[in-house]
């Protein structure tokens, strides 16, 4: 069986002007434009889906299994994950640690793109993050998805 080409785009919600199904887009659109299939989208709404909102572990969990995202990941050959904001206080049971959590345990390459990088280095690298592109507008969430298709 060969390398899966599709890449796992899940995300949240960037604020009001940016919901996670345009953010998710936007960087979909990127990846395409950079050159590689279309992108399994997974905007992420619901319960537990602000990046940057602890909530309980029940509800990250109930989002990601409502999204079958286990077997999403597993069928994609990397992860990026969307977030308004990475900071190291505010991943502790969030749906970004989550999905981190689990691309690593998987075996996934999982990439971040973030409305604000607030993550010290040894943070993302705990996340095991290849790589933190920072964008905060829909033209800026194409641009990175078009950067990280040429990494993925």
């Amino acid at each position: 069986m060969g390398i899966s080409q599709t890449v796992l785009v899940a995300c949240a919600p960037f604020g009001p002007r940016l919901p996670a199904d345009a953010v998710a887009s936007a960087i979909a659109r990127g990846l395409q434009d950079g050159g590689l299939p279309e992108p399994d989208v997974c905007p992420l709404s619901g319960p537990g889906a602000a990046a940057g909102t602890r909530t309980g572990e029940g509800d990250v969990r109930e989002l990601l299994d409502a999204l079958d995202f286990d077997a999403r990941m597993r069928a994609a050959r990397a992860v990026v994950i969307g977030a308004r904001r990475l900071e190291e206080r505010a991943l502790a049971g969030s749906v970004t640690f989550e999905i981190a959590t689990r691309a690593r345990q998987g075996g996934i390459p999982a990439y971040a793109v973030a409305g604000e990088d607030a993550l010290e280095p040894f943070d993302a690298r705990i996340l095991d993050l290849q790589l933190v592109l920072q964008a905060d507008s829909r033209r800026a969430l194409a641009a990175a998805g078009r950067r990280l298709a040429s990494i993925v």
